[in-house]
């Protein structure tokens, strides 16, 4: 696929996932944006000056600087062609009467906060455009309740009904609103986290990627919030 002069934002971009995605859009060409909490993250796994990077740091739980980064790369790109919502997190182990008020508000802010920030600053300037694709993260584990994951599932469920709702809203002004939900995915931090596990059951973070890279292509311009598992060989 050719991205050339398309500019992508991705959130999270520090993250393995995050890092993926911004490989394989730099592969077809597109101008990278990549936002995560500290510049320092961002330095350390995209180190080079590549013209087709652009590293800005940003506290996505604050509005007010999440809108002026994104307006940042509105003045600067003319406008954002997609934006890849990578950023979140994940928390397990309490059961649902135990689980502690911040780690609902943990889930609630790294899953849901950092999403609904985000489309905030984008959504306005792609009607404007008449055209923009948005990919969210959801979760394969939130298609129902898995016991000692009530937190993390009801907020992956939350950014899967606002994907849904934030589609039917937007599909009449050309933008394209779906969402991926992976299973395990093979990350250093889960293959520690999960040392008896075997990763090859996994989603590969490219393959995800590739996939997150075809809902923002032209070839995608009738799906509007899909659902999508991404689930290797679980």
């Amino acid at each position: 696929m050719n991205f050339e002069n398309k500019t992508i934002v991705i959130t999270g971009a520090a993250g393995s996932l995050g890092r993926a995605v911004a490989e394989v859009f730099h592969a077809a060409g597109a101008r990278v944006v990549l936002m995560d909490m500290k510049q320092k993250f961002l330095d350390n796994h995209f180190p080079d000056n590549d013209p087709l990077y652009a590293k800005i740091a940003v506290n996505l739980l604050d509005p007010v600087e999440v809108a002026a980064a994104f307006a940042e790369v509105q003045t600067a790109d003319g406008g954002i062609d997609a934006l890849c919502a990578i950023a979140g997190g994940f928390h397990m182990g309490e059961p649902v009467h135990d689980t502690a008020p911040d780690n609902w508000d943990l889930m609630h802010d790294l899953n849901v906060r950092t999403l609904l920030h985000s489309v905030r600053a984008t959504v306005p300037d792609m009607i404007e455009r008449g055209s923009g694709k948005i990919v969210t993260i959801g979760a394969n584990a939130a298609l129902k309740g898995v016991p000692g994951m009530g937190a993390y599932c009801a907020a992956k469920s939350t950014v899967m009904r606002l994907t849904e709702s934030m589609a039917g809203e937007l599909r009449g002004q050309s933008i394209n609103v779906n969402c991926v939900l992976p299973s395990i995915i093979d990350t250093p931090v889960n293959r520690a986290d999960m040392p008896d596990a075997d990763p090859a059951l996994w989603v590969v973070p490219s393959d995800l990627a590739s996939v997150i890279m075809f809902l923002c292509s032209p070839q995608a311009k009738a799906i509007h919030g899909a659902l999508i598992p991404v689930v290797g060989l679980s």
